[in-house]
């Protein structure tokens, strides 16, 4: 027993500090990936006028999607923000997914909604709809709110598509501001695609609007968030966005569109399945089983990403919301990965079955049970007075110092790209942000992980409802 102890130690001490140096290494190659490529698109779009869109011929029409479920405090605010969209050929469809406030009422007395008599397209299956409502102002007529019964974000996602008129429609929670140019920008790659490969989808930076500053359903001031807790969000999305995506966009190896904005072909989509009733990570299981279907039919496509910031939300400010966030996080992507298990080390599946599945396996999902596990066996080597101590200085300073360095280099490149934060206090705040952040959130965020996991395998189901404070609007 001695002789196994000994050896499961010595394996547990290695996995432990092999598994942690992989990742580091994984992300660092990625991120330097991402720098390289954020820069050569920033010099390449430098000299695009993106207004040359606006009177393109080719330029497509897009049905912008949102679902609605109890957003009465942002509700009137955010579909200004989709109607102010600076793009010629598009509507906006709202679509109240049962909520129990009054969401549709508002959205009635704003914009003088009435029902109509409208022809569904029903290609998608979804929840019963019980009305639709246009607007009696002329000028309003991009308009068109759907009132359904509940039955999900996907659902209600689902039937927008049903609703739609356009060939390419934009998925986009409702709660999301938009920037002014996002359209023209997210639509440019579809307006570049060619015969020999077709692009069935696009996303970009999403990024957090707490305590910013909108007027008339726009950003008109960009602020760090006076909170804690939406300032640590701050700095993971610039990880998130900034240092990750860019690089899997170019190896053509991008498996997630964040689901508060994205752009895909409608018909990709339908035939695909559409959005998937069974998950609450609908937004990446669907972009999966879109490159699924294309590598299915031996068809090049790409799923492209664009590092500018389109897109502005309100992040959670409490730990109790963080929490039903990030658990609802881990079962999307698990029940993601499990859904589409076959793919993983498929080579049949090229790059998304070699490359991206595994990795979203190995240091996605498996990562915090990995740390959580780690943190376990070295509690029970200090109870047990055999702690190797050269081993927890050792993983300590290397994981405390590799999340320093990263976060350091996210807001560093932040600086010197788009350069949101133009305050120096800000910057400041972040990277004081960055020093607390792996020994305060971290260890919460992976707990929020592992009780997702947990609540996955007991049948827990619900989407963990978000209630908004609404954005700081200047009249």
């Amino acid at each position: 027993m001695g002789l196994f102890f000994y050896y499961f130690t010595k394996f547990a001490d290695h996995f432990i500090l092999i598994y942690s140096a992989t990742l580091f290494g994984t992300y660092f190659i990625l991120s330097a990936f991402s720098a390289l490529d954020i820069m050569k698109y920033m010099r390449k779009n430098s000299f695009i006028d993106y207004r040359d869109i606006l009177t393109a011929p080719s330029a497509p029409s897009i049905s912008i999607i949102a679902p609605a479920y109890n957003e009465s405090a942002t509700i009137v605010e955010n579909v200004r923000s989709l109607l102010n969209i600076h793009y010629v050929n598009f509507e906006v469809i709202i679509v109240n997914d049962g909520s129990k406030d009054n969401t549709l009422q508002l959205m009635i007395d704003a914009y003088e909604l009435e029902p109509v008599e409208y022809a569904v397209e029903d290609k998608m299956e979804s929840k019963p709809i019980r009305a639709v409502y246009k607007s009696r102002i002329p000028s309003i007529n991009k308009l068109t709110v759907v009132d359904k019964v509940n039955g999900g974000k996907a659902d209600a996602l689902n039937a927008g598509i049903n609703v739609s008129k356009y060939d390419i429609f934009a998925a986009i929670d409702v709660d999301c501001i938009l920037e002014y140019e996002s359209l023209l920008k997210m639509v440019k790659p579809f307006m570049e695609e060619t015969e020999d490969e077709k692009v069935i989808a696009v996303g970009g930076v999403v990024r957090i609007a707490n305590s910013c500053e909108v007027k008339d359903g726009k950003i008109i001031q960009v602020n760090l968030p006076k909170q804690i807790i939406p300032r640590i969000q701050v700095l993971e999305y610039i990880r998130a966005f900034l240092l990750g995506r860019m690089a899997w966009s170019r190896l053509n190896g991008l498996i997630l569109i964040s689901g508060a904005f994205g752009m895909f072909d409608k018909k990709i989509a339908i035939a695909s399945g559409g959005y998937n009733h069974r998950t609450v990570g609908e937004d990446m299981e669907l972009v999966i089983r879109m490159r699924k279907y294309m590598e299915e039919k031996k068809k090049a496509y790409r799923v492209v990403y664009l590092p500018d910031p389109l897109c502005w939300t309100e992040a959670p400010s409490s730990l109790k919301i963080l929490s039903k966030q990030r658990n609802r996080w881990t079962r999307g992507t698990a029940e993601t990965l499990w859904m589409h298990k076959k793919l993983i080390f498929n080579p049949k599946y090229k790059f998304l079955g070699m490359i991206s599945m595994p990795f979203w396996f190995l240091f996605e999902w498996l990562a915090p049970i990995v740390e959580s596990t780690a943190f376990l066996y070295l509690v029970m080597m200090a109870f047990l007075g055999i702690l190797n101590v050269e081993l927890f200085i050792t993983l300590f300073v290397l994981i405390y110092t590799f999340a320093l360095l990263y976060s350091t280099f996210a807001i560093l490149f932040e600086e010197l790209s788009f350069h949101q934060y133009q305050k120096k206090r800000d910057i400041f705040r972040l990277l004081g942000t960055a020093l607390i952040e792996p020994l305060i959130i971290h260890p919460l965020t992976v707990y929020y992980a592992i009780r997702g996991n947990l609540d996955l395998m007991t049948g827990v189901r619900n989407w963990g409802e978000m209630k908004r404070k609404g954005f700081k609007t200047k009249k």
